[in-house]
């Protein structure tokens, strides 16, 4: 994956970051202070990727509103 154009990345915690649209102010990436993996948001692809979610992440989080029943694992 090639990212083009400006990122803002901003220190959400000590222990993370988050790559924001400087145009728009949307949240595109987040990465952990010194990892190589950077996770992103697949709502900022273009067109079909081929990509398929294997897990969500940080549901104990989520909303009480939010339903996921996808079958796929949660944490």
């Amino acid at each position: 994956m090639t990212i083009e154009g400006p990122v803002t990345w901003f220190a959400a915690s000590e222990s993370a970051e988050r790559g924001f649209c400087p145009g728009c102010g949307a949240s595109m990436f987040w990465r952990g202070h010194g990892e190589g993996m950077v996770s992103f948001a697949l709502d900022c692809l273009d067109g079909d990727t081929g990509l398929r979610l294997e897990k969500h992440i940080c549901t104990a989080d989520k909303g009480d509103d939010h339903e996921i029943a996808d079958g796929l694992p949660q944490s």
